[in-house]
């Protein structure tokens, strides 16, 4: 039984650059997904206020 090891996982630290590659990663994507959003908000207060310019549409305040 002495020639049989088992080969176990040594624990190491966090290893920082990996973490900060992992960190910037997550925030890119985070970021892109929230720039998204707000271009396509964006795009429909544009295409609202173009409709109401052109006359294709109108507001009418409520009246209380």
């Amino acid at each position: 039984m002495a020639g049989h090891r088992v080969a176990h996982a040594t624990l190491k630290g966090p290893s920082v650059v990996k973490e900060l590659i992992i960190g910037m990663a997550l925030g890119l994507a985070a970021g892109g997904l929230w720039k998204m959003h707000h271009w396509n908000e964006q795009r429909k207060t544009r295409a609202f206020y173009d409709l109401l310019e052109r006359g294709e549409i109108s507001v009418i305040a409520a009246q209380e």
